[in-house]
């Protein structure tokens, strides 16, 4: 379970992540929506311990994330290309995580096997370097690579910006094949209503900073949300 208490996060006096209190169970689908600057990637920032927060504390599986590394091992995330490591190929990148992961390259060369529709051979044994593939190869890679050594949270940040409609909808049942198992939390930040609809049984929306919608999905969800974007619902930040 991830568990968020009194949090905030402030930059030269100003606000921009104020949750009181969010609990995320373990083998949730969690979807994290909202518009630019409502705070979506500072939260899973926070989560990742990349910045510290002003007040409160995230705790993942009981461990205060600023406070210990001990939940690193059982925690992955792709949050931007930053992530990935330029001047290597993808082999050798999977390589390198499998590595910190405790996977040798016969356990890469194997985990990797059933990606290869996903990666519609762009991506192995091209002789490139992650800095030379395109956006969206470099996402397909930073992806596949948050699967390696069982983690048992995975954080994907606009995982399906950059890429095109067919990877798109094999993210999707990547994504869902991975909720279906309940040892795995899922958690998605997303621009696109209809996709986190799709694969996350939970949506919370953040306007500025502040949680606004708390949903369970339903065949009503998309429709709601996209009311409260139109700004044909209009919701009290309390």
């Amino acid at each position: 379970m991830i568990t968020s208490q009194n949090l905030t996060k402030k930059y030269k006096g100003v606000t921009v992540l104020d949750i009181e209190s969010l609990e995320i169970p373990k083998g949730q689908s969690f979807g994290l929506v909202g518009n630019n600057g409502a705070g979506k990637t500072t939260y899973f920032s926070l989560l990742l311990d990349l910045i510290q927060p002003t007040t409160g504390h995230i705790e993942n599986n009981g461990i205060a994330v600023h406070e210990s590394e001990q939940w690193k091992p059982f925690t992955t995330a792709f949050i931007d290309e930053s992530f990935l490591i330029g001047y290597l190929t993808p082999e050798e990148y999977f390589y390198f995580i499998g590595e910190l992961r405790g996977q040798n390259k016969a356990d890469i060369n194997g985990f990797l096997e059933p990606f290869k529709e996903f990666f519609n051979d762009e991506i192995l044994n091209k002789k490139k370097y992650l800095r030379d593939l395109s956006k969206g190869n470099q996402k397909k890679v930073g992806i596949v690579a948050s699967f390696i050594g069982h983690p048992e949270v995975i954080i994907l940040d606009e995982p399906f910006a950059n890429l095109d409609p067919s990877t798109q909808i094999k993210l999707k049942k990547l994504i869902r094949e991975l909720a279906d198992n309940k040892e795995i939390t899922v958690l998605i930040s997303s621009h696109d209503l209809s996709h986190v609809t799709e694969v996350c049984e939970r949506i919370v929306v953040l306007e500025k900073g502040k949680v606004v919608k708390d949903l369970e999905t339903s065949t009503a969800t998309l429709t709601e949300l996209e009311r409260y974007f139109s700004g044909e619902e209009v919701v009290t930040q309390e």
